[in-house]
């Protein structure tokens, strides 16, 4: 599996189907970008200048709002997966 560095996070966009009142089906270029995923792992964290880490506010399992356009799309053995930096992450979704 990925390890992120750092703050970083490996995240698991959460893509919906969307279908217009009609019921057709929209292609996934035509929607907007998915905001919201989860957590699948996270790095150690921050080094502060004082040589602390300090560590994301997140944990696996989490699902987590993200800024629309945070991270790098990366590819795995099949499946996609996004890498965001803990900073573009906006709030822990209940």
């Amino acid at each position: 599996m990925l390890k992120p560095l750092g703050d970083r996070v490996v995240l698991k966009a959460e893509t919906e189907e969307e279908k217009t009142v009609g019921g057709i089906v929209l292609a996934s270029n035509m929607k907007e970008k998915p905001t919201t995923g989860k957590v699948i792992a996270v790095g150690e964290g921050r080094t502060l200048e004082n040589g602390q880490k300090l560590a994301p506010a997140v944990k696996e399992g989490d699902r987590v709002l993200f800024d629309k356009y945070a991270g790098n799309e990366v590819e795995y053995n099949g499946e996609k997966f996004l890498v965001v930096h803990a900073k573009d992450l906006v709030a822990i979704v209940e």
